[in-house]
């Protein structure tokens, strides 16, 4: 209680970003219409032909900086109770979990993963929520989230069958993705037989249900007639 991991000592900048937080608006001011991403490529660029003795002293400066850094952390640990690390330990996970997860994200997205297949519901609000009065997107989100439920199933239908198509758009997709991956030897992005072998028995199984559900209402049609 009272400690949390804001107050934990930040990590010194490595010698590289130093000479780019150092460097960056001089370099902005002689490009001013460079992306950032050009911008850092110049950076890069600068800090390669950078001669030794230069990037010396980002270094040294480094090594100053991280021994500061041991002493503040032991300082910080050392006013710690064991349930105090043990929950800031438990935080520090998460976040790195978190970093981790948004890292593989934007390495897929670069990778040209396939977007994943859109729901009914998730249709009907892109077509619906500019027009949508509301106070606050949350507010345009619950209005419309209350209108699909009100709707019925044959208004839902149209979304409905527009799902099952980007379902099968996802699907197709997704197959030429992950052979392109096998081939580029990133096998690693690619979901395990296991992942798709479950997936497969579960779609297997719901339509084997829908079919049962289906059968029983036509005997049930038949025996009532034949009654």
């Amino acid at each position: 209680r009272g400690i949390s991991s804001a107050q934990r000592p930040k990590r010194p900048l490595t010698a590289y970003l130093r000479f780019v937080m150092d460097n960056r608006p001089a370099f902005r001011e002689k490009n001013p219409e460079a992306s950032n991403l050009e911008l850092i490529k110049k950076l890069a660029g600068a800090w390669k032909e950078l001669p030794a003795a230069q990037k010396q002293v980002y270094e040294e400066a480094k090594k100053t900086d991280w021994k500061r850094y041991g002493e503040q952390m032991a300082a910080y640990k050392a006013q710690l109770t064991p349930a105090q690390a043990a929950a800031l330990k438990e935080e520090r996970r998460k976040q790195l979990a978190k970093r981790r997860s948004m890292r593989a994200k934007r390495e897929l997205n670069l990778l040209g993963k396939p977007k994943r297949a859109r729901s009914g519901f998730n249709i009907f609000l892109a077509e619906n929520f500019q027009e949508t009065e509301g106070i606050s997107p949350a507010a345009k989100l619950k209005k419309l989230y209350d209108t699909w439920q009100k709707l019925t199933a044959s208004q839902k239908q149209p979304y409905l069958q527009l799902a099952e198509d980007d379902k099968v758009r996802y699907q197709n997709e997704m197959k030429s993705w992950e052979a392109k991956m096998i081939e580029l030897g990133r096998e690693d992005v690619v979901r395990s037989k296991k992942q798709r072998l479950r997936k497969k028995t579960a779609e297997t199984a719901k339509q084997a249900e829908t079919a049962k559900a289906s059968s029983g209402g036509k005997k049930a049609k038949l025996k009532k007639s034949e009654e």
